[in-house]
């Protein structure tokens, strides 16, 4: 059990929690919403014990393990399935203690702590590994390159491996969704129901929170309000709650007839496809909910362009892909038709990297056609978001000036008002970007494509970092916007939501997918179960009976050999970290205005030559490390 009792928590001159209490029960699976900067992540400290409360008492459960998500990934050269491993410190401890009675030749601490590894579920943990590691994205060619060489959305990937691979009974995830495609989501989605501990989530999707959570915890004025079931059920009781006041009833009124309106714009189209069947199931559903939302700081609209061509964009036996700086050609979709008419609405599904972003990239004419042609209305008017669009943003500008910068004789008066539909209200319109967090520079981000007047929206993954009262707000928008809209999202509810037709980019061609995310969800497990098949060759997997005697023995023999390897490897991995560090001090140095003055004219030329010496000790040590690693991988397949 965990137990708020009249916790206080302040910070500076602000209260995040006062006199909250709270009872979370063993094996629990919980939801904690509740706006950004309510203080979700401070109450999530708290529970690792490394925030105290001001006042109160918060009790943990003795002897319970806590396993967290971290949102950061130092610099490492370990693999990635060695930094998934690292999850399972208890495992790792029984390792470096076999390490060390192997050593120092103490036989009886050896075969103690071999039957602590075997307790320890040790003999299949780098099969578990593998296993979380592949749900989440990753590819076996993946497993052995070193952490530095992913990206920082991968990176977090890794983090959240790192957290499922250890064992826990309570299980803390911020935002696991965040850097994940939709069928990473899904996988661990299932993951997450199937986990036995008590798990505490902070989420902004709701239909992953819908299907995991039995309990919604709601961060709101200062307290801790916890509701039984799902995300669905804390919005229909928190509506009902709302609705029985009556200085918000007009506005509730408005909504529900903005909704009922939604609804009606659809209802005839119910037998043309299986998805407009299951849309109108939802928004029935969403009059119910809706409520729940009506005192939400964020409302705006999307205005459409005020001319539009039938046919915006037309895709002609094209061949999408990317051309390298060496002139290379790599082919991603071939022999692509794809068209884009007005008021059509597409979500875009596929694995990741089947070429979702290509095809997207090519549509708004960010990377040319490597062949075919790319046909564009008369009136074409595209509202391109993705995640470039938020480091395009100008740090030194306000929110204001971005918009006065796209129409300067509109009055400032009426640009503050625009903005305060997507949150920035009061002095928040003049703040300089370099001070947002993710969710507001993709809050303005939005807002200035919706100020352009598009009739064409391409909207690749909009809600990451957004808050659920945000994405409400957004959803409500493009269910509201007459224009089309080409969609890729996690965020199953928004797909729900918003678009009529889906389409499939998989296996190098794009085509029309026939069912709704059910039947996608369908068509990638049995997708991934043929792909098993072929990989063990149609055979059944036999499970023989190990001699554990005989495999121990074996394994340390497989280390002895192999130590002088290792020990090189680790020495190379060190003079990289060490050449990175230096060439990272040297950059940072560099990116001084002032060195670049006349009278600094000595100490640029030193920097550079620093620079140039630490560039080829790098390379030189990442030479070296590749080739022992080889000569590792060599020697094991040779042990083998």
């Amino acid at each position: 059990m965990i137990q708020f009792t009249e916790v206080s928590l302040q910070r500076g001159t602000q209260f995040l929690l006062e006199e909250a209490d709270l009872t979370i029960f063993e094996g629990q699976k919980v939801g904690l919403i509740g706006a950004n900067g309510a203080g979700k992540s401070s109450l999530f400290a708290m529970i690792k014990g490394e925030l105290q409360a001001d006042t109160g008492e918060v009790i943990l459960p003795g002897q319970r393990r806590i396993a967290f998500m971290a949102q950061e990934v130092e610099e490492t050269q370990r693999s990635a399935l060695d930094y998934c491993l690292d999850g399972d410190d208890n495992l790792r401890k029984i390792q470096a203690n076999i390490l060390k009675a192997e050593t120092t030749g103490d036989n009886h601490a050896h075969a103690s702590w071999l039957a602590e590894f075997e307790t320890a579920q040790g003999y299949t943990a780098e099969s578990r590994a593998e296993t979380l590691l592949q749900g989440l994205g990753f590819k076996m060619s993946d497993m052995h390159k070193p952490v530095s060489d992913f990206s920082g959305g991968w990176r977090i990937r890794l983090n959240l491996a790192k957290a499922l691979m250890c064992p826990s009974d309570v299980l803390l995830l911020d935002e696991p969704t965040n850097h994940l495609d939709l069928d990473a989501v899904m996988w661990l989605e299932n993951w997450l129901r199937q986990y036995p501990g008590t798990l505490l989530l902070i989420s902004h999707d709701r239909d992953f929170i819908d299907s995991i959570c039995s309990h919604i915890v709601h961060l709101y004025q200062k307290k801790l309000t916890l509701y039984k079931g799902n995300y669905s059920d804390y919005e229909r009781q928190r509506a009902e709650h709302l609705a029985q006041q009556q200085a918000n009833y007009e506005k509730q009124q408005t909504k529900r007839a903005h909704l009922q309106q939604y609804v009606d714009r659809f209802r005839y189209k119910a037998d043309k496809a299986k998805q407009a069947q299951s849309r109108l199931k939802m928004l029935e559903k969403m009059e119910l909910i809706g409520p729940a939302h009506i005192d939400s700081q964020f409302e705006f609209s999307i205005p459409v362009a005020e001319k539009t061509s039938q046919q915006l964009i037309n895709l002609i036996q094209a061949n999408l892909g990317y051309t390298s700086e060496q002139q290379v050609q790599t082919q991603q979709l071939g022999n692509t038709n794809f068209a884009i008419r007005d008021g059509q609405r597409i979500g875009l599904l596929g694995p990741n990297g089947a070429g979702k972003s290509t095809l997207i990239k090519s549509i708004v004419g960010e990377i040319p056609l490597l062949s075919g042609d790319r046909v564009t209305g008369e009136n074409l008017a595209i509202g391109y978001f993705s995640q470039h669009q938020l480091s395009a943003l100008d740090l030194e500008a306000s929110p204001v000036l971005h918009i006065q910068r796209l129409s300067p004789k509109v009055l400032e008066s009426d640009i503050r008002r625009y903005l305060g539909g997507f949150g920035f209200i009061g002095d928040d319109a003049l703040r300089a970007v370099k001070g947002f967090s993710g969710g507001e520079k993709a809050r303005l981000a939005l807002s200035l494509i919706a100020w352009t007047k598009p009739n064409l929206l391409i909207l690749d993954e909009p809600t990451n970092h957004l808050d659920l009262e945000m994405r409400q707000a957004l959803t409500e928008a493009l269910q509201a916007f007459p224009g089309a809209i080409l969609l890729v999202s996690h965020d199953r509810h928004l797909l729900n939501s918003t678009v009529d037709e889906f389409y499939l980019v998989a296996d190098h061609q794009i085509q029309a997918f026939d069912g709704d995310l059910a039947a996608y969800h369908a068509w990638l497990q049995a997708r991934q179960a043929q792909s098993l098949r072929e990989e063990k060759g149609e055979q059944e997997v036999k499970v023989d009976k190990v001699d554990r005697k005989e495999e121990r023995r074996k394994a340390a023999e497989l280390r002895e050999k192999l130590r002088p390897l290792r020990k090189q490897i680790e020495q190379h991995e060190k003079a990289v970290q060490i050449a990175q560090s230096k060439l990272d001090v040297i950059s940072e140095k560099m990116a001084d205005s002032s060195l670049y003055e006349a009278s600094q004219k000595d100490t640029l030329q030193a920097l550079l030559s620093d620079e140039a010496q630490w560039k080829k000790s790098l390379e030189e040590s990442e030479e070296a490390w590749f080739e022992a690693q080889e000569e590792l991988e060599a020697a094991e397949a040779e042990l083998q």
